[in-house]
């Protein structure tokens, strides 16, 4: 946003502000206020990309960014269910098929800050509200800049939209036909030379049964959720070159999932503050800090009693980054910086008597993780021709790991200590795009990276009943190796193509092995190696707009040893096709008519290939008519065709994802 007149503005009420033209605001020697991070490199064309911008994050079907985020095909939470009906732990994200377990193998960012729970490292979904964002960036394939590691899959950047974009007050408040509702708001003014958001959103409803109607029991209950996030964020400039951006976040989630009494809930409070610096030697910094909490109760599928009460697991996330951008030529682009994450956290659980519900036995596991990475790229542009390569290393430590375990009397049946390990490991990447006409763009990259078991992978066991996985402190580091070359082709103004091979492996990967009867490990196979295809097309002609893209990934786990059962397997959870078309149609001014098509073909539940996910195909509607100034009568339908959509299938115990849902409601604002 371009302001002046500090002196005179930051007189007036936040409220006052509120009712100005942003005209007013625009003075001679303005100072450019942004809310951004440091401008894209030369060479990020180098990489697959997929751009959404607000409008495809602000109208699909459900409302969620997850469902904005599904239409880049070959994006895939570990599970099929959104964040309504999914237990929260379950909501890890990944790329390219390279999954297998919950946890969260592409990175996720929102204004430079990672987003995946300390502890867990899933994505808490009901947090981030599409309509306060600007934009999205999806980069497939392995990175080596700012929080690099962890990044094995892809990088998923969240920009925050500025005041400009979302005008002086902003709301929605809809309903569905289960009398589910969705409410939010926005209050966004300048403040002094800069701005201030102030946002907030609440998401209610008693939930579907996810359940089949020929498995339901008394104690089968709808999947029930119930969840709110706040936000504030100002933007200031320091100087005409240095802007301070500060951003505090809170939210609650608390589900409910398959019976009675089967409650989950997450929690967070988080703050970041940045300094960007645009001037000769640019600069981005970032510090940060989360806590977060997570509850759950295991119902047993037999007596539906409570059988195990994680009643308690407290993290705490920290860190930051330093990039510069010194002068060094006009044909060359340098960063160079460091970064630093650590992840404190522990759990609380107790196991009950499903027969006398008393407790058995008492819990108690943690430890501390802890990453500081170095890193350096550079780009060069020669002509037509960009040429790219970057370096990371990582100074990692695994710290503090423990289980106890307390039998129903208070007797101690185990303490384990385990040892701490360290050290370094390095990745790298590079790449070239050419603009071999001003139709064509042609680019190919190498990367690799690499990823420490989470928290949660290391010390905590978990149970989905019958079915009880447990963790494992000895688990090594992930390590990616992958390449890709891909085109990009512009025919016409409002045509974009583009297409992508790739070959990416993922060596010591973190999988949940079967090792007995209802029974299951964290343990490192060998790899998971996937090689595929990814397309995508944007047409743009006139009032008519189609966004599509398909993936086809040919993945396999490979595993010798204990794990000899899977070589060959698909992995887990991961479908061979993926596909997503909008099209979409602005007949008169205001008004937006859109249809979303998806397909996912069938994965696999587990890694022996035993139960599978039939392959399902859904639409969904949107449609926005203006009602008055600034307001806009809203209808979104989820599913239209009813489609049966498996999200779990354990040996027939089967649940089911979002039916058909119907809303109505209204929207104000810009």
């Amino acid at each position: 946003m371009t302001v002046t007149a500090a002196a005179r503005l930051a007189r007036l009420p936040l409220t006052a502000l509120m009712l100005l033209p942003l005209p007013v605001l625009a003075q001679e020697q303005a100072i450019i206020v942004t809310g951004t991070g440091l401008a894209d490199t030369p060479a990020t064309p180098a990489y697959d990309i997929t751009l959404i911008d607000r409008d495809a994050l602000t109208a699909t079907a459900s409302g969620r960014l997850e469902d904005a985020l599904a239409s880049v095909a070959g994006f895939q939470q570990f599970r099929r269910s959104d964040s309504r009906a999914s237990n929260p732990s379950a909501q890890g994200i990944t790329l390219r098929a390279l999954g297998g377990n919950a946890t969260s193998r592409a990175a996720m960012l929102l204004d430079g800050v990672p987003v995946a729970d300390p502890f867990f490292g899933y994505i808490p979904f009901s947090a981030l509200a599409p309509e306060r964002l600007a934009s999205v960036r999806v980069t497939r394939g392995g990175g080596s800049g700012p929080f690099g590691a962890g990044a094995l899959a892809g990088t998923i950047e969240l920009a925050s939209a500025n005041a400009e974009a979302l005008g002086p007050l902003s709301g929605a408040l809809l309903v569905d036909d289960r009398g589910e509702s969705e409410a939010s708001a926005t209050l966004a003014a300048p403040l002094g030379a800069g701005f201030a958001v102030v946002s907030g959103r609440w998401d209610r409803g008693q939930g579907y049964y996810t359940t089949p109607a020929d498995q339901r029991v008394p104690a089968t209950a709808r999947a029930a959720y119930d969840s709110w996030s706040a936000q504030i964020r100002l933007v200031a400039p320091l100087t005409d070159t240095v802007e301070l951006q500060a951003r505090a976040m809170a939210f609650d989630d608390r589900r409910t999932l398959r019976f009675e009494g089967a409650d989950s809930s997450s929690e967070g409070q988080e703050a970041s503050l940045r300094l960007v610096g645009r001037g000769a030697w640019q600069f981005d910094a970032l510090a940060y800090v989360q806590a977060r909490n997570f509850t759950n109760i295991v119902i047993s599928s037999s007596r539906f009693t409570p059988v195990l009460d994680q009643r308690n697991t407290p993290s705490t996330g920290l860190g930051g980054k330093l990039e510069l951008r010194p002068p060094v030529g006009g044909n060359h682009v340098l960063r160079l910086g460091l970064d630093y994450r650590r992840s404190d956290g522990e759990l609380f659980e107790d196991a009950l008597s499903a027969m006398t519900g008393q407790v058995t036995a008492r819990r108690n596991a943690g430890g501390t993780n802890s990453d500081l990475g170095l890193f350096v790229e550079d780009d060069w542009s020669l002509g037509a021709l960009t040429l790219t390569a970057g370096a990371r290393a990582d100074r990692y430590v695994i710290a503090d790991g423990f289980f106890i375990e307390r039998d129903g009397a208070g007797v101690v049946v185990a303490d384990d200590r385990f040892a701490g390990r360290s050290g370094w490991q390095g990745s790298v990447r590079g790449g070239a795009t050419w603009q071999a006409s001003d139709a064509l763009r042609l680019r190919a990259a190498a990367y690799s990276g690499l990823r420490l078991p989470t928290l949660n992978e290391l010390y905590r066991p978990f149970v989905v009943f019958p079915v009880t996985t447990l963790a494992n402190a000895e688990l090594r580091n992930e390590r990616l190796v992958g390449y890709e070359a891909g085109l990009d082709l512009t025919p016409a103004k409002g045509i974009d193509l583009s297409a992508t091979l790739f070959d990416n492996k993922v060596k010591h990967a973190v999988a949940n092995v079967t090792i007995g009867p209802d029974l299951r490990q964290r343990r490192n196979i060998d790899a998971i190696h996937a090689r595929g295809v990814e397309l995508s097309a944007g047409i743009t002609r006139g009032i008519v707009g189609f966004r599509g893209s398909a993936a086809y990934t040919d993945a396999e786990a490979q595993g010798s040893g204990p794990a000899a059962a899977l070589d060959g397997n698909r992995p887990a959870q991961t479908p061979r096709w993926a596909a997503s078309a909008t099209l979409s149609l602005a007949p008169a001014p205001g008004w937006s008519l859109a249809g979303t098509l998806r397909y996912v073909g069938a994965q696999y539940e587990d890694d022996l290939e035993s139960d599978i996910l039939d392959a399902a195909t859904t639409l969904d509607l949107y449609a926005e008519v203006p009602l008055a100034q600034r307001a806009r009568l809203v209808l979104r339908a989820e599913n239209v065709t009813d489609t049966r959509v498996m999200t779990r299938n354990q040996g027939g115990s089967i649940d089911l994802g979002t039916p058909r849902t119907l809303w109505i409601g209204v929207t104000f604002g810009k």
